[in-house]
């Protein structure tokens, strides 16, 4: 199985198109030590990357236009029909914007498959824009939490790749908040925010993708002991860092992440889970990892983590 990580900040990318913070100033000045980074995507093929193989995108970010255009694997094929794409479904861990807005770049009747929950589908199902993904083409798919599902492309073909999803504590999209129950989360359900057990069809090796996770408990850390790869929840080093940089009110912990620093933080909580290969992912534009030369950097490299970058790719 081989994983690649097209997108690897949070929502807005990095550096964000109006953040003047001096990690993203230093970003764009091409400063030594920083790299771009688009908004959060995931693909996986289950046959390397031979010509003709499948692949399955997990999220669909405002920038995959871009992600597609850097990853010549998702491309069509030089000798290929003059329409045509190697990328057969998309798999939505929620409905965040940043998650959800790039389906609407893939609407040149191109036929491949979504999977998503519920909750996930229904957005799109309110949501008139995106009809412009032709339903006779494109097939929207649900996603049952805990059974195993094989995920095919729009024609029914394998695509040799099969998840696991299951329900992480998370919180319901920004645009669907309900501040009238900010008691209750804002409205969040199940469903809302989903972790992913990807693995191939033909081998054992499985990696958990958790992009958005705002607590570790007992029964996550069940779930995911023994992993080959972890790609987990990196928004945020302290969960008031947004606060302290000025450039936002909220703690990452109002906006559904947990943070990575102190005794409940996520390096602390997983510290001594045994897994293969850990990765932090959907890094927000404030957090200092950012920085190759920092000290929170170094801190997360001691702990046995890497720091996700565009174009990181994961073989198992």
């Amino acid at each position: 199985m081989h994983l690649k990580i097209i997108g690897s900040a949070a929502g807005g990318g990095f550096p964000q198109w109006n953040c003047n913070y001096r990690l993203s100033r230093a970003v764009r000045a091409d400063k030594p030590g920083f790299q771009p980074r688009t908004q959060s995507s995931l693909a996986v093929t289950a046959n390397g990357t031979a010509e003709g193989a499948a692949w399955v995108l997990f999220n669909a970010s405002p920038d995959i236009r871009q992600q597609i255009a850097a990853t010549p694997e998702l491309q069509p094929q030089p000798d290929g029909p003059l329409r045509s794409t190697p990328i057969r479904a998309v798999v939505l861990t929620n409905a965040d914007v940043d998650h959800i807005a790039g389906l609407l770049t893939l609407r040149e009747r191109e036929p491949f498959a979504i999977y998503a929950t519920d909750r996930v589908l229904e957005v799109l199902d309110a949501n008139s824009i995106f009809n412009v993904l032709d339903r006779s083409i494109v097939q929207r798919r649900r996603l049952s939490l805990g059974v195993r599902t094989d995920i095919l492309d729009a024609e029914g073909q394998p695509t040799g790749i099969a998840i696991e999803t299951f329900s992480v504590p998370g919180k319901v999209a920004l645009f669907l908040e309900d501040e009238a129950r900010s008691a209750e989360g804002f409205g969040t359900e199940e469903g809302d925010t989903i972790g992913v057990r990807i693995g191939a069809v033909s081998s054992a090796e499985t990696a958990f993708y958790i992009p958005g996770c705002a607590r570790i408990d007992a029964r996550l850390k069940e779930r995911i002991a023994g992993a080959a790869c972890l790609l987990f929840d990196g928004t945020v080093y302290h969960d008031d860092e947004m606060v302290r940089a000025g450039v936002g009110a909220k703690t990452g912990a109002r906006m559904g992440h947990l943070h990575i620093a102190g005794e409940a933080g996520s390096m602390k909580m997983l510290e001594d889970l045994p897994i293969g290969k850990r990765i932090y992912v959907h890094i927000n534009n404030t957090n200092p990892i950012l920085d190759d030369a920092s000290p929170e950097h170094a801190a997360v490299r001691a702990a046995g983590w890497e720091v996700a970058y565009d174009g990181m790719e994961i073989r198992l």
